[in-house]
């Protein structure tokens, strides 16, 4: 029965065309789609304006180091701040390089020069990434100066130390590589849970209030764990190293473990869930509105520190909050299953919770109320 169960469910997955792409044609289109709008990962080469007032050797130094860095590109040397302001107004360039007189003059005498940067903080992004590249650039001149001031005045002590930034997880510092990852399993639950609830209302349209015996049910949740697995399989096995995103390398029985009990959390949420629906657009339109907060609710990109701790344990009922932070823990950093057993034990009582809810709510209360496996 459970075997039958199993291939009728299949039948009805692949009979219907909007269940078909919700689940697995999406899981598709998403993998090459949505990873495209964060290809560029960090941002390069923007637009900067630079006003030298100072006209010496060593602020054209300055901007020459200014160009060479990654983050900026000279877009166009001015006379005064306020064109420079007028170019930036149109948006030819998102930061104003400013170095008023006396720069050199004030470095040969041993002071500090002064120089002033601007960004455009409607593009906080774009913006803090050329004023960054700026300061590399400042840094370096700073360097040179003081070189050539302790060649003048005798060279100080070494300093007794020096810092060395190397990215452990997110290797490439890029944005892409942070926030992709998280929402992959966020469009696995929620293709699953929209597949199986419009599935369920078709089926409700169709022939009324329908029950299940516990086998086929088992049978239908089976059906839904493979596509699940599989979809899965597909984003860490294959999506996130052809799009070149963080990979640990978590050993093989480790990624199955977290792996399935995800998709056997999402399953049973998914058959608990689809129980509520009897209008087959329905999951489709809460699909819409609930992605956004859900994925926020992981506190993935938002401390949990800063959330109400109500909120949080809300969250908890939520199999992405701990199925996101078990997947991205075990596949982009690395963590063994002992380092993540508060997951494993959230993600276990979400099966049991939501498993007795689908098994209340979607077997009959007695055999004769049994009907057959879904078939269309």
């Amino acid at each position: 029965m459970i075997w039958q169960s199993y291939r009728a469910t299949f039948f009805a997955i692949f009979s219907d065309r909007a269940v078909m792409l919700l689940l697995i044609g999406s899981a598709i289109l998403y993998s090459f789609f949505y990873p495209a709008a964060y290809s560029g990962e960090v941002a390069e080469r923007i637009p900067v304006v630079v006003v030298d007032n100072d006209h010496s050797a060593t602020s054209r130094a300055f901007v020459q180091r200014v160009d060479a860095v990654q983050q900026a590109r000279i877009a166009a040397r001015v006379s005064s701040p306020a064109e420079a302001l007028s170019l930036m107004q149109e948006r030819r360039a998102d930061a104003i390089l400013y170095i008023p007189v006396g720069f050199e003059r004030a470095i040969l005498r041993g002071d500090q020069g002064t120089v002033a940067l601007f960004g455009n903080g409607a593009f906080l992004l774009r913006s803090s990434t050329s004023l960054t590249g700026l300061g590399a650039a400042l840094g370096a001149v700073g360097r040179d100066a003081a070189m050539a001031q302790a060649m003048a005045r005798g060279a100080p002590a070494p300093s007794p130390f020096a810092v060395i930034a190397r990215p452990l997880f997110n290797t490439r510092e890029g944005y892409g590589s942070s926030i992709v990852p998280g929402v992959t399993f966020l469009i696995i639950q929620q293709t699953m849970l929209m597949g199986m609830a419009m599935l369920a209302a078709t089926l409700r349209e169709a022939r009324g209030d329908h029950r299940f015996s516990p086998p086929r049910l088992l049978g239908i949740a089976l059906a839904f764990f493979t596509v699940g697995w599989g979809v899965l399989a597909y984003w860490t096995g294959f999506v996130f190293w052809f799009q070149d995103y963080p990979r640990a390398g978590a050993d093989g029985l480790t990624l199955i473990v977290s792996g399935t009990l995800f998709i056997a959390a999402t399953v049973a949420a998914a058959l608990a869930l689809s129980s509520l629906f009897q209008v087959r657009e329905r999951p489709v339109q809460l699909w819409i509105v609930t992605s956004l907060p859900i994925y926020f609710l992981a506190n993935l990109s938002w401390p949990a520190e800063q959330t109400p701790h109500w909120l949080t344990l809300f969250a908890r009922l939520l199999p992405t909050t701990p199925g996101i932070h078990l997947m991205i823990g075990t596949n982009q950093m690395g963590a063994s299953l002992d380092e993540q057993w508060p997951e494993l034990i959230n993600l276990a009582l979400l099966i049991l919770l939501y498993g007795l809810i689908a098994l209340w709510r979607l077997t009959p209360l007695n055999r004769s109320e049994t009907a057959p496996p879904p078939r269309r």
